[in-house]
């Protein structure tokens, strides 16, 4: 990518994160939500732990992750909301008529995505912390749980703007969230361990992206890190995010030629 390009996508990427800021309720919700997931889920299951399986002495330790990576999941399906209200008030079809980059009018959703995703991660963690969780992993492990909770962010992120370029309708984006959510979060390690899952979930999770973050970054924070799956895990989620933006940036040239 040429010096132009990147300093185009960096000044949309801008432009995205100060349309974030200027919506209070939104970043108020966006650090308010895990906490309560952290309180509910780490009260209501903390004695789970005791059937074994977890690889953690507190069940607070095995659920942080878990509430990072569903929290990155949950807050990028909405990214194709803003697409189409961009293409509903007209802004996304004045800035095709200007030079700007068509590689940075998609690229800055998928950076201004990671960078929320990025800094939602690591509140959360340190929410973790004040909870009272133990990373065992250090730093390094922390830093491989952010990365793979934003690089999920951008699988999704990149699929819900596909969609939203696709559908134009609200309800369709809202209708795919809803049936996506609740499914892909129960059919992994989220909240349980997999030893302690039917043997069919256990199946299904290997084929989850949500479960390839959270096996990532469990992987990286344990007291002894077992690298192999971090890397072939995380590696599947890099192809899986490069796919997808690939796809979301199809769609927008589709778009583009039918306006």
């Amino acid at each position: 990518m040429s010096t132009e390009a990147l300093t185009q996508t960096w000044y949309m990427t801008q432009r995205q994160l100060m349309s974030v800021l200027r919506q209070p309720a939104y970043v108020v919700f966006m650090l308010i939500q895990p906490a309560i997931w952290l309180f509910l889920f780490g009260n209501l299951f903390k004695k789970v732990v005791e059937l074994g399986g977890f690889g953690t002495t507190t069940y607070l330790d095995y659920l942080v992750p878990g509430i990072v990576v569903m929290s990155a999941l949950s807050s990028n399906m909405w990214a194709g909301m803003g697409t189409l209200e961009e293409i509903e008030r007209g802004t996304l079809n004045r800035f095709l008529t200007t030079p700007v980059s068509r590689g940075a009018l998609m690229n800055a959703n998928v950076v201004q995505q990671g960078l929320t995703t990025a800094v939602q991660s690591a509140l959360i963690i340190l929410l973790g912390k004040l909870g009272g969780a133990d990373y065992p992993g250090g730093a390094a492990g922390l830093v491989v749980l952010v990365v793979a909770a934003s690089l999920l962010g951008t699988v999704f992120g990149a699929l819900s703007n596909a969609v939203g370029m696709l559908v134009r309708e609200r309800e369709s984006i809202i209708g795919i969230n809803t049936f996506l959510l609740l499914p892909l979060t129960f059919l992994s390690s989220a909240f349980m361990a997999p030893s302690q899952m039917p043997g069919w979930m256990r199946r299904i999770s290997d084929f989850n992206p949500l479960d390839w973050a959270m096996v990532a970054g469990r992987s990286a924070m344990a007291e002894n890190p077992d690298w192999g799956d971090v890397l072939t895990r995380g590696g599947a989620l890099l192809a899986l995010a490069v796919a997808t933006v690939w796809l979301s940036t199809r769609t927008f040239r589709a778009y583009q030629r039918s306006v």
